[in-house]
């Protein structure tokens, strides 16, 4: 799993400070000019800090020696920056406890690589918790699916009258289920399933575009009778009263953790340049030469029978680049979803999507199950 909105942030305030090349590549990743960066990260982590269920942070760490741009310092939130002391266990044990509160609990550990020489950590912090409407019931599942029914594992089941909640997208890539699974907060998580030659990429790619309009999705009310899409079937089934229609749905309970590299898709991240050490790319940030000497990302998710939460802390360090101008230098200090399928956890009204996974490993039943006093 991935969160995109926990990089963004940083990226664009990265690209407010930076020069050159390095600017432009991270304007591209962007999507936008480097000058409006700052101003739009600012916008995102406000807007998302008033959403109910999600709670965002931002932090900025420096050794005393190093004197930032006050423009730069001043698009930060006022009570973001502590300080490096140039001890890396000391320090880490700091990120650590910082990462620890903001998410509260839910990672243990900042993503952060620290050495003597690092100058500063940008990082942000983003957990989401949300309780279903409709809360499904524990069941062992049943699946086809030989990885998955090799041990008992957890799933989950509930039905309900509201068949549009399920529909079916045809895309590029091939069909694609999408179930949305609501939260009472208006966070939701959107299960996707395709089709069984499609890459992960490609679903969690049609998830995005059916967000963003590009692809229609069939609602379940209008779908035909037979095998409609993928792990969907419509069908008649004889009952002893008057019923009305139903939506019957099974998945698995998850519980997933991941930590990413971001350097190793440095183009993709717009930080090719940035990580060149030979010489300062962040004038903007700085007098003091920095480059980008790290970025990560640690992840998690836990899906289960009452509710949803997810947390992703992001870290960039930056280390020395090139010989510093010793001018500016004054002091040395230191639906069924039975086999594996996407999901992305979605702000309703904005249609945000917070968070996106890849489930291939369920939890095994029956004793992990949803903890009550969360």
């Amino acid at each position: 799993m991935f969160s995109a909105a926990g990089v963004w942030p940083l990226l664009a305030h990265l690209a407010n400070g930076a020069e050159g090349a390095a600017r432009a590549e991270l304007a591209e990743a962007l999507g936008l000019p480097a000058g409006q960066a700052s101003d739009a990260a600012r916008e995102l982590l406000a807007a998302m800090g008033a959403m109910r269920g999600l709670d965002t942070a931002l932090g900025l760490w420096t050794k005393r020696t190093l004197e930032l741009r006050h423009e730069w310092e001043a698009g930060l939130p006022a009570d973001a920056h502590g300080v490096l002391t140039g001890d890396p266990a000391a320090d880490h044990r700091a990120l650590d406890t910082w990462t620890v509160k903001r998410t509260g609990g839910l990672i243990d550990r900042m993503p952060v690589t620290l050495t003597e020489d690092t100058q500063m950590v940008l990082a942000s912090a983003l957990t989401m918790r949300t309780r279903w409407l409709s809360p499904f019931h524990e069941v062992e599942l049943e699946t086809a699916y030989e990885p998955w029914s090799t041990k008992p594992r957890l799933g989950l089941r509930r039905s309900s009258a509201v068949l549009d909640r399920v529909g079916v997208a045809d895309t590029l890539g091939g069909y694609v289920t999408e179930l949305k699974v609501l939260g009472n907060n208006a966070l939701d998580v959107h299960l996707l399933l395709g089709e069984k030659d499609m890459k992960p990429g490609q679903v969690l790619g049609a998830g995005v575009d059916i967000l963003a309009g590009r692809y229609a999705v069939v609602p379940g009310l209008q779908l035909p009778y037979g095998n409609v899409g993928p792990g969907l079937w419509v069908e008649k089934v004889r009952c002893r009263r008057p019923e009305p229609p139903s939506l019957k749905v099974t998945t698995v309970a998850y519980h997933m953790n991941a930590s990413h590299d971001l350097l190793k898709l440095h183009r993709l991240f717009g930080l090719t340049t940035a990580r060149d050490i030979s010489r300062g790319h962040f004038p903007g940030i700085s007098d003091s030469p920095l480059a980008i000497g790290s970025a990560e990302q640690n992840t998690m998710a836990k899906f289960g029978a009452l509710g949803f939460e997810a947390a992703a802390v992001t870290a960039f360090g930056a280390v020395p680049g090139g010989l510093p101008d010793l001018r500016y230098v004054t002091t040395q200090i230191s639906a069924a979803f039975d086999l594996p399928f996407g999901f992305l956890a979605v702000h309703r009204h904005t249609r945000l999507v917070l968070t996106a996974g890849w489930v291939t490993d369920p939890l095994p039943s029956p004793e992990y199950g949803w903890e009550d006093e969360r």
